[in-house]
């Protein structure tokens, strides 16, 4: 890792890289890159193969800032989820952006199913990792050591599960590169602090027709290709 020769909270910018892609779920990447991007010395990029706009999961469109061919090597790479990430689980162009990036980087991150990409790209094999929880066995044919938390880390990999654990796995994070005190003034600026309306965010506490619901909005074949194979 790049953090072994110099902390990156010494450097004088650190380099974070969010995968935008047709189809992501705006949050789990812009959440995470509003608690990232106020680390003073922190330069974020919005990745995509070119800097066309690319459509968001909820329809409005998002502008990537910085195309793979012009990308620093990255501090922090970071894959969100989205229904347009099966649509990359065997493009070349992505798995090997991903991989040339997270051979180098200090941190290999991702959330919610952004970890099925890390996966397909070979990067969580024999690590554990968090995804959303109605993924979690499809992230395992991948190798990973799936973990039901909303952020773990192992060495160099950080995952956060589901979309709003983006937030918290970025905190995390932050604590990590700059001390807990930098990441509690970041939530604070923010003021993140939940109070959900209904206890229903988790599979555990949500009702059954709840669950049965989302598995069933959220059955990975309704996204995967035919042809899409671990």
């Amino acid at each position: 890792m790049s953090s072994e020769s110099m902390p990156l909270s010494t450097k004088d910018q650190i380099e974070i890289g969010f995968l935008l892609y047709p189809e992501v779920t705006q949050l789990d990447a812009t959440g995470p890159a509003e608690v990232l991007g106020a680390m003073a010395n922190a330069r974020v990029h919005m990745l995509w193969k070119e800097r066309v706009p690319v459509r968001a999961e909820v329809g409005f469109e998002l502008l990537p800032t910085t195309a793979f061919a012009d990308c620093p090597d990255l501090d922090v790479i970071c894959v969100p989820g989205g229904a347009g990430l099966f649509a990359l689980m065997d493009d070349a162009e992505v798995l090997d952006f991903l991989r040339r990036q997270g051979a180098q980087a200090s941190y290999v991150t991702s959330v919610c199913t952004g970890a099925l990409l890390l996966g397909a790209a070979g990067l969580l094999r024999g690590y554990r990792s968090a995804c959303h929880w109605a993924f979690r066995e499809q992230l395992a044919q991948y190798g990973a050591e799936v973990v039901a938390e909303r952020v773990v880390r192992d060495r160099n990999r950080m995952s956060g599960g589901g979309v709003t654990a983006g937030i918290d796995f970025a905190l995390t994070l932050v604590a990590e590169i700059c001390g807990a005190e930098q990441a509690q003034i970041i939530q604070l600026g923010l003021e993140y602090d939940p109070a959900p309306p209904f206890d229903s965010g988790s599979p555990e506490r949500a009702t059954p027709e709840a669950v049965a619901t989302i598995r069933s909005l959220f059955r990975p074949e309704r996204y995967a290709r035919a042809n899409a194979t671990p």
